[in-house]
């Protein structure tokens, strides 16, 4: 073989002609499963938002539970101390006096400590008082000098003696002495505090109703220093039903009137708890709204709010790991779709290779059932006229010798056209009949050896070299002898008539490893281009003038029916290769029931 050639057709199954399944139907397929996947993925966050938001609510609330248990006992603590209390006279306390019984005097403390600052930096007024005492729910705060002079008072409207809301004046006052003293006449809870050096005193009065509030206030803000700063919590705010404060710890996202609805809500009782998810400062943090009772009786509500760092580093791995999940699976079911895909279309691609053969077998029985009947209606009729012509041709010779010659030429004609017509109806009937393999062990070299004998002086006759390169060695395989015989003289007699005028046939006989031979027949004939290769096993194509083309065919079955491949190597106008490639061993399946 020449290095430039190249296979141009090989025997084996037919390409794809068509898809099993269509591309669209893949796809929706594995739309379908990812979205199916996603939604799951999806869900099974929201449970983990849900599950983490529920143990943050369980902390938000046992966080409540403790600031109400501990502002229990401090209220239980204050009206105790109330009930114990025995101080008829007044003594104005200083700052370094207070002790923790005094828990409502240090709160108010507290408040004139600040007037007293705003004091010293001349920032007071009547109208900033005024202010104070509304916002803490003061009834009087009065700034006496060291001269005993009120310098200072917040505006107050009602007695706090009063209790059927009449419009009561407070007696009027001319000095801070008269103050005082008015206040212990009329039993008015008040504080005095004096300043360190003696230069003024600030008095605050509570009304009435106030005490209550004011104790409960206390109670909450001292349970709230007990409790501390935890790592997770940012603030707690605790507000009466009337909306007052009672404590604050840490600073809130925004003014409490955005959860105005919440707190309504909780407080009416329509909510045992309302939760909301919000950011502070770019912070994610759970803001939780819940009733706050103190001894079953008086009661407000209190906001926490709790950071979301870690339930969102958890929530945010969930979706990260769900997602590298989804790449994956997504990649795998394409994988999988797509060699399903091929699997099926490969299952279609033999399914229709054996429709195609099954179809070739009918109209190969159809061509043989033909063949049997032409071969009854004519073979007959030929033997008579080829005996006719010989009797002719014998007893009925024309004595002049120029229509004597004409005479032999027509009966020639007659003769050749009756042999040529008789190879036709043969060649019928071989390929028609049963191909039942008889398998048995025999020499290739042998066979190959008479088949050359055969032909050697027809090729000479031709002008045509016949080359053969094997050993003297016998290459014993399995075969069919007259059968395999039969397709290498077609494969051989195909050469020669490729070549018009003189050329060269090289028949040869390789191993190919242990289990096979390759017998290779090489021509110098015109070659053939790739549209005709893909056809000359095809019973029903042939390029020859004469005759049925049915040889190809015949060897094609024959070489399969041994369990052997026929390669073809063809170029146009250069020759003709053809490889045969048979066992050099029987195979698993029963010889005697072998067919071609």
């Amino acid at each position: 073989m020449k290095d430039e050639e190249k296979v141009i057709w090989q025997d084996s199954v037919s390409g794809h002609e068509r898809s099993f399944l269509q591309p669209i139907s893949v796809a929706i397929a594995c739309v379908v499963f990812i979205a199916l996947f996603l939604f799951m993925g999806i869900m099974d966050i929201r449970r983990s938002d849900r599950s983490l938001t529920g143990l943050m609510e369980n902390q938000g609330l046992a966080t409540i539970s403790v600031v109400r248990k501990m502002a229990e006992d401090n209220l239980k603590t204050l009206i105790q101390a109330a009930q114990h209390e025995n101080a008829p006279t007044f003594t104005p306390l200083r700052e370094e006096s207070f002790s923790p019984e005094n828990w409502l005097t240090s709160a108010l403390a507290v408040i004139g400590r600040d007037v007293d600052e705003k004091w010293q930096t001349d920032q007071i007024s009547n109208e900033y008082l005024h202010a104070i005492a509304e916002r803490e729910n003061l009834w009087l705060i009065a700034v006496i000098d060291k001269a005993g002079s009120i310098v200072f008072s917040g505006q107050y409207v009602q007695s706090p003696v009063s209790g059927n809301g009449e419009k009561d004046r407070f007696p009027a006052v001319s000095s801070g002495a008269n103050l005082i003293s008015s206040l212990q006449q009329q039993n008015i809870n008040f504080v005095a505090l004096r300043r360190a050096d003696d230069s003024g005193t600030v008095v605050i009065a509570l009304k009435r109703d106030a005490i209550r509030y004011w104790a409960l206030r206390v109670s909450v803000e001292k349970a709230m220093e007990k409790l501390g700063e935890g790592r997770e919590l940012l603030y707690l705010v605790i507000r009466d039903h009337d909306g007052k404060l009672l404590g604050q710890a840490g600073k809130l996202p925004g003014p409490w009137k955005n959860l105005d609805s919440a707190f309504h809500s909780v407080s009416s009782g329509r909510k045992s708890m309302e939760t909301r998810k919000m950011t502070f400062g770019k912070q994610p943090i759970l803001d939780i709204t819940a009733p706050f009772q103190l001894s079953d009786r008086v009661g407000g509500v209190a906001r926490i709010g709790l950071k979301r760092e870690s339930a969102e580093k958890i929530l945010s791995e969930n979706r990260r790991s769900m997602f590298l999940s989804l790449f994956f699976t997504l990649v795998v079911a394409i994988l999988a779709m797509w060699l399903l895909y091929q699997n099926q279309n490969r299952h279609l691609a033999g399914i229709i290779e054996m429709e195609r053969r099954l179809e070739k077998a009918e109209r190969l029985s159809s061509l043989g059932q033909l063949a049997a009947g032409v071969a009854h209606e004519i073979r007959n009729p030929l033997n008579a006229i080829s005996m006719a012509s010989q009797r002719l041709k014998r007893e009925f010779m024309p004595a002049d010798p120029e229509k004597a010659a004409e005479f032999q030429n027509m009966a020639g004609v007659i003769r050749d056209e009756i042999r040529r017509l008789n190879g036709i109806i043969e060649e019928f009937l071989t390929f028609s009949k049963s191909r039942r393999l008889e398998m048995r062990d025999y020499s290739i070299t042998e066979i190959l050896r008479k088949m050359t004998d055969l032909i050697r002086e027809e090729a000479a006759f031709r002008g045509i070299v016949l080359k053969t390169d094997w050993s003297d060695d016998p290459e014993i395989i399995p075969m069919d002898v007259d059968k395999l015989q039969q397709a290498l003289f077609n494969l051989v007699k195909n050469a020669m008539e490729s070549i018009s005028g003189e050329g060269s046939i090289e028949i040869s006989l390789h191993a190919d490893g242990r289990n096979s031979r390759i017998i290779r027949i090489s021509d110098t004939g015109c070659g053939m281009t790739a549209e005709e290769v893909e056809k000359i096993f095809n019973p029903e194509y042939t390029t020859k003038q004469k005759g049925l083309g049915l040889g190809l065919s015949l060897a094609h079955e024959i070489i399969r029916g041994h369990g052997g491949e026929i390669r073809v190597l063809s170029r146009e106008k250069e020759g003709t290769t053809f490889e045969v490639i048979l066992p050099s061993e029987r195979t698993t399946e029963n010889p005697s029931n072998a067919r071609t």
